[in-house]
C-alpha cells in the first residue's frame, strides 16, 4: 500500500518516466524503483484535484457508448456545444459561459491555436486516435505545463496513444465504420517499438458523408418533410509519432499531422428555398516536439517546439463574379520552455516561458496582413502536506500587435493571478473539499480586430474572473465504487466578446460588456460488479448556468442569458456488461436556448433530450482483438437543433468493426 501511495501522487511531471522514475507527493523529486506491483485501485485525480478536472478514457467511450469527439464533450459537464449538424458539421465548445475562444485544447502536451477565430474545430480530432481527454477548469496541480496551457480559463487536454518502450511486437489496428447517409469511415494505426529506445506510431483515416439527411420543415401551421442539401464532407486525416529515450532521465516525441477536408457548407434552413452551394475546403499541417529531461533529483526540464500552417478555401458560386470568396492562410511559430524546481518534499516551483509568432493573411482586397508576437510567462508553487494541497501562479501576458498594410490593433499586457487549494476532510475516506480563483485575459482575434465589416482594431479585450467552491467523494465498499463530484461557481467578465453566427465561416462579433455566470456542476459515476461476468455502471451529470448581460441596469436587455448558453443540460447513461453483448443507453440533454442577447421573438432554440442506444462484443483469440459495435442514434427519432437554422440528424444507425493485431 505504501508504494502504491507513492504512485497515486506522483503522475505529472515527467509524464512517461514511470517506467524508471516516480515522482514524490509533489510531482517533483525523482526515485527509482525496482518492480512496483499495484494490488488495489489509487484515488482518481480528478477527486483529488484542487480545481473541476473531469477525464474519459478509451475505456469509457465503449462503455458510455460514446461515438465521436461531439459525443465525448457532451458527456462532461459545464460544456455547452455548438455543433452545426451531420458529420461534416463545424463542433466548438464553451466551458461556463466563457464563449469558445475562453477554452483552450491541447494535443499530446501542446496547445492547439486559431489565431484567426480563436475555435478550434474539435471535429477536427479522430476519437479512435484518444487515448485520454481531460478537461480542466481553471488552474490543475501539474504545475509543470508551458506558459500558454495555463492562459485559458478552461483547457481540454487530449492525448493519443503511444506503445510501451518494454512490448517490441508490432500492434496493427484495422477499423471500419458505417452510417446513415453515407457515412464511411476506415481508421488504420500501426505502433511498434523499434528498439528500448525508440518506438513508433503511425495512423490515418478517411471520412466520406452525404449527410443528407432529412428533416421537417415548419411555416406556421404548414409542415414540409426536406433532406438536407449541400452537405457533403470528404475528409482525411494522418499522423505519425515519434518517441525517443536515449537515457533513462530523457525523452523526446515528436508528432507531425496532417488534416484535408473538402466540404459542402449546408447553409441555414429558410423558408421556401433550399438552395445553397457554399463550400469549404480546410488544410492544416503542423509538426511538434517536446522534450523532457530530469537533470537531478530536484530539478527537471522541459523544451517543445512547434509550427502550424493551416489554409481555409471558401467559395461560393450564386455570388455574381465570386465577390464573396475567400481564401485566408495562417502560420504560427511557438517554442516554450519549464523548469521544475523540488528544494524539499513539501514544495515544488516551476518557471515555464512562451513565444510565439502568428500571422494572417487572405485573398480579400480588405486585408492588412496582421501579425502578432506573443510573450506568456508562468511562475508557479506548489506546497503539499498531509491532507493539504495549495497551488499559486502568477501568468505575464505580453501581445505585440501590428500590420503589413493598416492599422493594427493595439498593444495588450497583464498580469494574471491565480490560486487554488483541495483538502482531505477525513483520513480515512476520499471525501475533498476544495476551492480555487483564477483571474485570466484573452485578446481579441484576428478576426474580431480585423474582418471586413465585422472586425474592430479597438474591441477591448476579455478580462474574466473565476471563483469555484466544490466537493468530491470517492468510495470503495465491496464490489461498489462510488464517484462524485459537486462544484458552485461564480464568473465575472468584462468588455466580453460574444460570437453569434451568421453562418458557417462568418460570426458577428458583439462586445456585451459585463457579465456574470453562475452555476452548478454535479457528476456521478457508480460501477457494481454483480458476479465476475456481469457489472452495471451507471453515469451522469448535470450543469446549472446563467449566464447574464449585466452591462446597465436601465437596458431592456439586463439579465438576459446570452445567446446559445442553456440554463440546465446534461447527460446520463446506463450500462450493462455481460459475456454477450454490453448494452449502453444513454441521453444528453439541453433546456432552451436563444440564438442572440436580445432575445427577439422567434430567435428562441426549443430543449431537447437525445437518446443512443449501443450494443458491443469482444472476442480474444492468440494474442488478437476483434470488435463489433453498433449504435442507434436519436432513438426516439427527435428533430432539434443546437444552433438556430441547422437541424441535427434524426435517427440514425452506426456499425464499427475493429481488428487489433
Amino acid at each position: 500500500m505504501r508504494k502504491l501511495l507513492t504512485i497515486a501522487m506522483c503522475s505529472v511531471a515527467i509524464e512517461s518516466f514511470a517506467l524508471t522514475a516516480v515522482k514524490d507527493t509533489v510531482e517533483t523529486q525523482t526515485h527509482m524503483l525496482q518492480n512496483v506491483t499495484i494490488t488495489e485501485k489509487r484515488t482518481g485525480k480528478d477527486v483529488m484535484s484542487s480545481a473541476p478536472t473531469h477525464t474519459l478514457n478509451n475505456g469509457d467511450f465503449n462503455a458510455l457508448g460514446i461515438t465521436d469527439i461531439a459525443d465525448a464533450l457532451s458527456r462532461l459537464p459545464s460544456i455547452a456545444l455548438k455543433d452545426y449538424g451531420g458529420a461534416g458539421g463545424m463542433k466548438t465548445v464553451s466551458v461556463r459561459g466563457f464563449g469558445d475562444q475562453h477554452t483552450g485544447v491541447c494535443y499530446d502536451g501542446i496547445a492547439l491555436s486559431n489565431c484567426q477565430s480563436g475555435q478550434i474545430d474539435l471535429s477536427r480530432y479522430s476519437l479512435d486516435n484518444v487515448e485520454r481527454m481531460a478537461l480542466t477548469i481553471g488552474d490543475n496541480d501539474d504545475i509543470f505545463i508551458p506558459a500558454r496551457n495555463a492562459s485559458a480559463a478552461a483547457m481540454l487536454n487530449i492525448q493519443t496513444p503511444l506503445p510501451k518502450a518494454d512490448d517490441r511486437k508490432p500492434h496493427l489496428t484495422m477499423q471500419m465504420r458505417v452510417g446513415a447517409w453515407g457515412y464511411t469511415n476506415p481508421f488504420v494505426r500501426y505502433m511498434q517499438s523499434l528498439s528500448s529506445k525508440l518506438t513508433l506510431s503511425v495512423m490515418g483515416e478517411y471520412i466520406y458523408a452525404e449527410n443528407d439527411y432529412p428533416f421537417k420543415l415548419k411555416n406556421l401551421s404548414v409542415v414540409t418533410k426536406e433532406k438536407r442539401t449541400n452537405s457533403r464532407m470528404n475528409s482525411g486525416h494522418s499522423e505519425v509519432n515519434f518517441r525517443w529515450i536515449p537515457s533513462d532521465r530523457q525523452q523526446l516525441w515528436m508528432k507531425l499531422y496532417y488534416y484535408d477536408n473538402d466540404r459542402q457548407l449546408p447553409g441555414i434552413v429558410r423558408y421556401y428555398t433550399n438552395l445553397c452551394k457554399e463550400t469549404l475546403h480546410d488544410k492544416n499541417a503542423f509538426v511538434q516536439a517536446h522534450y523532457n529531461l530530469v537533470a537531478s533529483n530536484k530539478i527537471a526540464i522541459k523544451a517543445y517546439a512547434k509550427f502550424n500552417w493551416s489554409a481555409s478555401i471558401y467559395r461560393d458560386p450564386l455570388y455574381k463574379d465570386g465577390i464573396n470568396d475567400a481564401d485566408y492562410w495562417q502560420r504560427e511559430a511557438y517554442v516554450s520552455a519549464c523548469v521544475l524546481w523540488s528544494p524539499t518534499v513539501n514544495w515544488a516551483f516551476d518557471y515555464s516561458v512562451d513565444y510565439s509568432f502568428n500571422n494572417l493573411n487572405s485573398s480579400l482586397s480588405t486585408d492588412v496582413r496582421p501579425f502578432r508576437n506573443s510573450i506568456l510567462q508562468s511562475l508557479t508553487a506548489k506546497w503539499r502536506s498531509g491532507r493539504m494541497t495549495v497551488l499559486a501562479r502568477l501568468l505575464g501576458s505580453l501581445y505585440y500587435n501590428d500590420a503589413k498594410e493598416g492599422a493594427s490593433s493595439r498593444d495588450m499586457r497583464k498580469l494574471s493571478p491565480a490560486i487554488s487549494l483541495s483538502y482531505k476532510v477525513l483520513s480515512g475516506e476520499d471525501l475533498y473539499i476544495r476551492a480555487s480563483y483564477k483571474n485570466i485575459f484573452r485578446t481579441p482575434t484576428f478576426n474580431e480586430s480585423y474582418f471586413f465589416h465585422y472586425g474592430s482594431t479597438n474591441l477591448d479585450p476579455e478580462s474574466t474572473d473565476q471563483y469555484n467552491v466544490g466537493l468530491t467523494w470517492m468510495h470503495h465498499y465491496q464490489a461498489y465504487t462510488l464517484e462524485m463530484t459537486v462544484d458552485g461557481y461564480i464568473n465575472h467578465v468584462t468588455d466580453k466578446i460574444v460570437a453569434v453566427p451568421y453562418n458557417m465561416f462568418i460570426w458577428t462579433n458583439i462586445n456585451v460588456g459585463k457579465v456574470r455566470i453562475a452555476g452548478m456542476d454535479a457528476t456521478f459515476n457508480l460501477e457494481h460488479k454483480l458476479n465476475k461476468r456481469h457489472a452495471l455502471r451507471l453515469a451522469g451529470t448535470y450543469n446549472l448556468q446563467k449566464a447574464q448581460n449585466r452591462t446597465r441596469k436601465d437596458s431592456p436587455y439586463y439579465n438576459y442569458q446570452l445567446a446559445y448558453i442553456p440554463v440546465h443540460s446534461g447527460s446520463a447513461s446506463i450500462t450493462y456488461a455481460n459475456p454477450w453483448a454490453d448494452i449502453t443507453l444513454h441521453a444528453t440533454a439541453s433546456s432552451k436556448r436563444y440564438s442572440n442577447n436580445e432575445h427577439y421573438e422567434g430567435t428562441s432554440v426549443c430543449g431537447y433530450m437525445e437518446t443512443g442506444l449501443t450494443l458491443y462484443r469482444q472476442w480474444k483469440w492468440q494474442g488478437n482483438t476483434l470488435e463489433l459495435r453498433g449504435d442507434l442514434k436519436n432513438l426516439f427519432n427527435k428533430q432539434y437543433e443546437i444552433v438556430r437554422g441547422y437541424p441535427m440528424p434524426r435517427m440514425g444507425y452506426m456499425i464499427t468493426a475493429t481488428c487489433k493485431f
